[in-house]
């Protein structure tokens, strides 16, 4: 990864915090993209230079297109062109379908699958015209089996894989990959108010006993994101424990 840059949306903290890092550690320039957590933000970048990387944070709401074209423009500026684009800025608004308001549902679909298209489609020509060009899409577990609770998550989720599959198709073109990483339960922040007895029971029902960790779906991104991906295009790659087994 050596030079080459990265940009990975939502990335100030959780999984896509440890993605931005790995690629830090493994030689790429990083845009570390944020839309309210600034300091978080900003300690990642610190923590890329620590290892001897390059980073810079970038502000920006992925459903804002002029905000995505603006990081753009700093991506280029500071590294030039990018290599590689992960899709990982996502949220949740839980309820029950019955119980769910519209707003709750395009919300969720807005930064989870709107967001994907306008990122995607900002750096396309990036990725596209770089020798070994990278789109690597953030998706869940919840889009193939379901959640309670989440119809909206489950729904954009979901839609990530076909939307990975026909970018591929497109992408290859150019001889440039497209390919979708589907995570498990992970520990981040997003699970501290889950109940530790809830938690119990999703350990449970997963073959490896264990919750993944950050680093389990850094190390698989950072796969797809380097040449030794180069023939792996189009492609759902789950880190759940073996959970849809």
């Amino acid at each position: 990864m050596e030079g080459r840059t990265c940009v990975v949306t939502g990335s100030a903290r959780g999984i896509g915090r440890g993605i931005a890092e790995h690629l830090g550690r493994k030689g790429a320039n990083v845009v570390v993209n944020y839309r309210s957590s600034e300091e978080a933000a900003r300690e990642a970048v610190e923590a890329i230079e620590d290892h001897g990387g390059r980073a810079i944070a970038a502000r920006a709401d992925v459903t804002d297109r002029e905000a995505v074209e603006a990081m753009r423009e700093r991506c280029h500026e500071a590294f030039g062109p990018a290599d590689v684009l992960v899709n990982n800025a996502g949220m949740t608004a839980d309820t029950q379908f019955v119980e769910m308001s519209p707003e709750e549902w395009e919300s969720v679909l807005e930064v989870n699958l709107g967001g994907t298209f306008h990122c995607t489609q900002v750096f396309y020509d990036d990725v596209w015209n770089a020798p070994e060009g990278r789109l690597i899409n953030i998706s869940s577990v919840v889009g193939k089996q379901g959640n309670f609770g989440q119809a909206n998550y489950a729904a954009a989720k979901s839609g990530l894989f076909g939307f990975t599959r026909t970018i591929a198709l497109e992408l290859a073109q150019g001889s440039s990959t497209a390919n979708c990483v589907a995570p498990g339960f992970t520990k981040t922040d997003m699970l501290e108010s889950v109940p530790e007895t809830v938690l119990e029971r999703i350990v449970a029902e997963i073959p490896l006993e264990r919750l993944a960790e950050v680093e389990d779906v850094a190390a698989v991104v950072g796969f797809l994101a380097s040449e030794d991906s180069s023939y792996v295009t189009g492609e759902v790659i789950d880190v759940n424990g073996g959970m849809d087994l």
